[in-house]
């Protein structure tokens, strides 16, 4: 005969995570203003920030754009003490203090994770402002790798006035939340 699982051992799905994942996207700028936008999903549209340059193609290090393109989702990262694991369908790592991201193109991890303290210009992941406590990794220059294309372009949290980014499109944390698990790692995301 075989045997029932228990209650806890059956496995639940949210009603999230039993939605079919997102497979495109579009990021699109407000017109008149070009730091300031939405993400269209499903036909819905969600308000986002972009980069204070608005969307550029042609990216270049510290110009303040939004990368015009098309960029895939590869992991999340987020501050354990911040919140919950998200429940979405990609790798998922916890933020650790001494996580950094190289943003010097002379430095050969240039737009790579690094650990902290680094010598080499970077971002610092682990925020006191608490943008970074969730944050979508793109594929935005990771291969092929362009010196000066452009580094740690990522979906995260906005500030509570949308201000403009320095080239990531930054979220309401409701709105991340429900995105995160649609996301997977063949969903499109046009920046037009």
């Amino acid at each position: 005969m075989k045997k029932k699982p228990l209650p806890e051992e059956t496995s639940r799905k949210s009603p999230a995570a039993r939605r079919p994942g997102a497979s495109r996207l579009r990021v699109v700028a407000r017109p008149g203003s070009p730091a300031r936008g939405w993400l269209v999903l499903d036909g819905r549209a969600i308000p986002v920030a972009l980069g204070r340059a608005g969307i550029k193609a042609g990216k270049h290090e510290g110009d303040g754009a939004t990368p015009k393109g098309v960029w895939h989702p590869r992991e999340v990262r987020y501050r354990a003490d911040h919140g919950l694991r998200p429940t979405t369908r990609l790798p998922v790592r916890r933020t650790r203090p001494e996580d950094g991201w190289c943003d010097d193109p002379r430095d050969g991890r240039y737009n790579r994770p690094v650990r902290l303290p680094f010598k080499a210009s970077h971002e610092e992941m682990w925020r006191r402002d608490g943008l970074y406590d969730l944050v979508v990794v793109l594929d935005h220059n990771q291969r092929p790798r362009k010196t000066r294309g452009g580094s740690a372009v990522f979906l995260h949290l906005a500030r509570a006035d949308f201000e403009p980014t320095a080239g990531c499109v930054a979220f309401r944390r409701p709105d991340l939340k429900r995105l995160l698990a649609r996301l997977t790692r063949a969903t499109r995301i046009e920046v037009v």
